[in-house]
């Protein structure tokens, strides 16, 4: 693997506007074949949104804490979860005793009700906060768009044909969590994380984060690089279950946070997966498949219910 001391940044606006295709799948093929990682600008997301969001972050956790427990995490992984109950102890990164330093608000796709062959389907827990939940539909709606895009690009660059690939997309599971990290004590211990070293579970995720720093992305040589925040960027990196269906040309790298600014850090990253029924295999065009065949809901439900506290997704 090569050894890499920058992220790349990927400028996706050709390809709204239908030019330069060659070129940018060749790009997204570089930056995904050897580091995992990428700045994604030129996505079209309207900034105002992006503020929204975090504004609605900001005010949901300065909520007293028994205002968002009364919504907290239910067994459709929606909803509230506390500072010091997720821990990633099936980490095979770290060491992982101590419990992420972050407390987050998750929503998922909003479903009227709940149909029983559908798992994590339902509806959305909401504080009573005024233009709280506007502010969340708005945003997961038009980053949906974009990573419908973004998967179709990823897709060509692992050698599929993306219109092909992207029928298990057509009604995809989206998460959208807005993530509080305070600041890790100075004299913490090495191994308090606001999120311990990992990779993602799904196919994309698409990160906005604020200024204050603390994301890591690890390279092949084991060492830790920063990934700041680029304005008018998502930092948009390449899960577990993409990897797969890439046949393994697109790299799931591990990262982490750790938050030693002295400030609080918000980000909010969302999650671009294919619906829970789509059999994540190695695609067409990607070479003699190296992967099984496996279900995305049943691989799901083993991974949020196998030796987490909460849950997994922190960033």
């Amino acid at each position: 693997m090569t050894e890499f001391t920058e992220i790349p940044v990927i400028d996706v606006g050709p390809f709204a506007r239908g030019e330069n295709l060659e070129t940018l799948v060749d790009e997204f093929r570089h930056a995904y074949s050897t580091i995992g990682f990428g700045y994604i600008i030129g996505h079209g997301i309207d900034p105002a949104l992006i503020d929204a969001v975090f504004e609605a972050s900001a005010r949901f956790h300065a909520l007293p804490l028994s205002e968002k427990m009364r919504i907290k995490l239910n067994r459709l992984h929606r909803g509230y979860i506390p500072i010091n109950t997720s821990t990633d102890v099936n980490s095979k990164l770290a060491d992982v005793k101590k419990p992420n330093q972050s407390a987050s608000f998750m929503m998922m796709r909003e479903d009227a009700v709940a149909d029983p062959d559908v798992y994590l389907s339902g509806p959305n827990l909401w504080p009573t906060l005024p233009e709280f939940r506007e502010a969340l539909v708005a945003y997961s709606d038009a980053m949906t768009l974009l990573g419908f895009r973004l998967i179709k690009l990823a897709l060509a660059a692992a050698g599929a044909n993306p219109e092909d690939a992207t029928a298990g997309f057509q009604t995809p599971t989206t998460w959208l969590r807005l993530l509080h990290y305070p600041p890790t004590p100075p004299q913490a211990p090495d191994d308090l994380y606001g999120s311990a070293p990992h990779t993602d579970f799904g196919c994309l995720t698409l990160l906005a984060q604020d200024d204050v720093g603390g994301l890591q992305v690890k390279t092949p040589t084991g060492n830790w690089i920063d990934a700041p925040k680029i304005d008018g960027a998502f930092v948009v990196n390449v899960g577990d279950m993409l990897h797969r269906m890439s046949n393994g040309r697109l790299l799931s790298t591990p990262h982490r946070v750790i938050n030693r600014s002295g400030r609080e850090r918000y980000s909010c990253p969302f999650f671009f997966d294919p619906h829970v029924s789509y059999g994540v295999a190695p695609l067409p065009g990607t070479g003699t498949p190296k992967f099984d065949s496996i279900n995305f809901g049943s691989y799901l439900r083993s991974e949020l219910q196998a030796g987490y506290d909460t849950h997994k997704k922190t960033r």
